[in-house]
């Protein structure tokens, strides 16, 4: 038996709900299959995904396709590219209190609002602002490394007006804290503001791809694989999740895996394209709309960002099951 190809993967964070199809490709043999062996390295943000796989530690990796769009705008020659877009919508959000007097984004004029370091939706700001007539200018944000869990009771309290972050990031982690989201929080959605963006997108290095093609092929094989089995079994996916650290919270995991399938993995076109696929046409008005919002070097082309040519067939893809996400 050949020896297997042995792949370094940086995650977007730590080990989370809405991973679990790497996890259940993995513990099902799916890698093993397709030749491979991937090694999992908890990340700290979608968006820092991107330089991280660029900076040559690592062969694959789960990252944002708008930061990748800016990455390659400067760093044309050793940005890597998307194979599979598994979000196509948009997660970002900011999250203010309910009963709070935000009621509409430009209500965010003159207020303080908090992220994390790096945090994509935080990095999009400047996108939405364009898409909702709110002047950054007018906007204070604080950095904070604490869990979300602990933000939203002190953003509830008053400390900060919102929190930039993931929809269903947010939701868990304030079920976390006891509290629930529905009742608790408002969500103004890049999805329905900017409505052309995708989120996160397996992705490989340029030199995976050039020199290891049947290995990006299998990769995505094996994904592909993981995915359908999510969607036939909520609780084995986040089983898979669990056994990575057990001391997470089952219940909010799961909740988190749910709502991103709900969500970020339920738009139109993935019925008719299935789940992995993008739209050029979506991703060239990105690129376009974050050029023009933060003034980049350069537009990269579409080709750049996404390669579909890794996808299974058409017929071989996962399509949304709304009854899962009930």
């Amino acid at each position: 038996m050949a020896t297997p190809v042995r792949l370094n993967f940086i995650l977007n964070t730590f080990y989370s709900g809405p991973q679990a199809w790497f996890f259940l490709a993995d513990d099902r043999g799916y890698f093993r299959d397709e030749g491979l062996e991937v090694a999992f390295t908890e990340g700290d943000t979608l968006a820092n995904a991107v330089p991280r796989l660029a900076g040559g530690a690592f062969d694959a990796g789960y990252g944002d396709m708008n930061a990748l769009v800016e990455f390659a705008a400067a760093h044309p020659e050793r940005a890597p590219v998307a194979v599979f877009a598994m979000h196509n919508r948009s997660p970002y959000t900011i999250a203010v209190p309910a009963a709070g007097p935000v009621a509409a984004p430009t209500d965010l004029a003159g207020r303080t609002l908090v992220s994390h370091p790096n945090d994509a939706a935080w990095r999009m700001f400047p996108e939405f602002c364009r898409a909702t007539g709110l002047d950054p200018a007018t906007v204070k944000v604080e950095v904070s490394d604490l869990p979300h869990k602990d933000i939203v009771p002190l953003m509830l309290d008053g400390r900060w007006a919102g929190l930039f972050g993931f929809v269903n990031t947010i939701n868990a982690q304030t079920i976390e804290a006891g509290l629930d989201p529905s009742a608790m929080l408002r969500h103004f959605e890049w999805q329905h503001h900017v409505p052309s963006l995708y989120g996160a997108a397996l992705m490989v290095s340029q030199t995976l791809r050039r020199d290891h093609p049947d290995a990006v092929s299998g990769l995505v094989r094996a994904v592909n694989r993981g995915l359908a089995d999510v969607m036939e079994d909520l609780e084995a996916a986040t089983d898979a999740v669990v056994r990575r650290n057990p001391a997470m919270d089952r219940a909010a995991n799961r909740a988190r895996l749910k709502g991103t399938l709900a969500l970020e993995m339920a738009h139109p076109e993935a019925v008719t394209r299935g789940i992995g696929d993008a739209d050029p046409a979506r991703i060239a008005t990105t690129i376009a709309l974050i050029a023009a919002a933060k003034g980049l070097p350069r537009l990269p082309t579409v080709e750049e960002i996404f390669d579909p040519a890794f996808l299974p067939p058409a017929e071989s893809r996962v399509r949304p099951r709304p009854e899962v996400c009930r």
